[in-house]
């Protein structure tokens, strides 16, 4: 559906595509994180020419800072060894499964307000699963890391459910909240993404090793951070508008008055996708941050997946030449039996409906009081009848109005 996506100025601005990899290689080891600048110089120019631009200096001011520091390394082939060892690689918005349609939003943002805001350069991803398929369906589940056992219930039940409806759960993979939530949808065979503020060779925090691992076995880890980067502080908000670019939308469980979360949630909003919180108890504190949300109107309030996809699901419309179920399709026990036992055309009386349903009279009198008031049947002087079904035209009514019985 999505295709393949060509950075602009990328094959067209000159070089093979193993130049034009180790060019993107290159450049993300020199910014290690989003820089504005450096992407719309690539833009301009091509990666390969941007690369040079940088190793011989010839750039615009606001580009010499950013870069100086880290311009004379010179390892992006033993950066590619180094992901392929890992069993990974480096994913360039030159391939085929990078996420263009995802990172649109990025792209709309405005430098100047969101300085952290840019598309990333590359992204070093673990796992075998294409990050383009994987992202198509997708909720990011974030919250505290200090959770209690109330936060871990609501988001194993959450995350489980999504996991387990086909939904990929994006999270952050620290303690508490991001933790239970990958450990939910593995838990049920589902698929998830654990997004690093550090290189894919360091997990972080060291305590999940194993989970990353099994992440990566059974999902995908993704950075745009070289390997070897050690996590700082402010990567960790620049990687939160990864989680909320990689997903449909950003449900938050537990959340203090000061959580990272809820900058997870102003990249969500700024992205123009659904923000969501579960609430909490009052008396809890790891619960403040999503009541504060709720309260101002930052985010939907969501109790269950069912919710969540409410909001950020696809919208359920019914599309031109679709077949629209009817609500009797829905019906079973002895509601689809009374109703099956009503002619397409004409009226029975209840005692009829008895013969060909084995139901006792009572049960079918209270059953079809029952479809009566859910608008599926009618009573008039002949006995009852079936209600026509709204979608029914001219030239295919499957049942009769109230005014073919009189």
């Amino acid at each position: 559906m999505y295709g393949r996506a060509i950075h602009d100025g990328g094959s067209a601005a000159g070089g093979d595509a193993d130049e034009r990899r180790l060019a993107w290689v290159y450049l993300s080891r020199v910014v290690e994180g989003p820089c504005a600048a450096l992407s719309a110089l690539i833009e301009s120019v091509g990666v390969v020419e941007a690369a040079r631009a940088v190793r011989e200096r010839e750039l615009p001011e606001v580009l010499r800072g950013p870069t100086e520091v880290r311009r004379g390394i010179e390892q992006a082939d033993a950066d590619l060894a180094h992901i392929e060892r890992l069993g990974g690689r480096v994913v360039t918005p030159e391939d085929a499964e990078w996420p263009a349609w995802r990172m649109l939003g990025l792209r709309q943002l405005d430098p100047a307000h969101d300085a952290d805001g840019a598309v990333p350069l590359v992204l070093w991803v673990r796992g075998s699963r294409s990050l383009l398929e994987t992202t198509e369906r997708a909720i990011a589940v974030v919250g505290a890391r200090c959770s209690t056992g109330y936060g871990n219930h609501a988001t194993g039940e959450i995350a489980g459910e999504l996991a387990a409806r086909g939904w990929t759960v994006v999270s952050g993979a620290a303690f508490g909240i991001d933790g239970m939530a990958h450990r939910a949808a593995l838990g049920v065979g589902g698929m998830t993404i654990a997004v690093l503020a550090c290189g894919p060779d360091r997990p972080y925090p060291v305590q999940h090793d194993h989970l990353l691992a099994e992440i990566a076995d059974r999902g995908l880890v993704v950075t745009e951070y070289p390997p070897g980067t050690s996590a700082r502080k402010h990567q960790f908000l620049a990687r939160n508008r990864l989680i909320a670019a990689l997903a449909d939308g950003v449900v938050v469980v537990e959340a203090g008055i000061r959580s990272g979360s809820r900058n997870t949630v102003k990249w969500c909003r700024r992205l123009g996708r659904p923000a969501m919180a579960v609430p909490g108890p009052i008396t809890s504190a790891a619960s403040v941050g999503c009541h504060r949300m709720i309260r101002e109107g930052e985010a939907f309030i969501v109790t269950r997946a069912e919710d969540i996809l409410d909001e950020a699901g696809p919208l359920r419309l019914s599309l031109p030449g679709a077949v629209a179920t009817a609500p009797e399709d829905n019906l079973s026990g002895d509601e689809a039996l009374v109703l099956a036992a009503l002619p397409a055309t004409g009226s029975r009386l209840p005692r009829a409906v008895v013969t060909d349903t084995g139901l006792a009279l009572p049960t079918v009198r209270a059953t079809l009081s029952a479809l009566e008031i859910a608008g599926l049947v009618g009573c008039d002087g002949n006995g009852w009848y079936r209600m026509r079904s709204p979608g029914a035209g001219a030239g295919g009514a499957i049942v009769a109005s109230h005014e073919d019985h009189r």
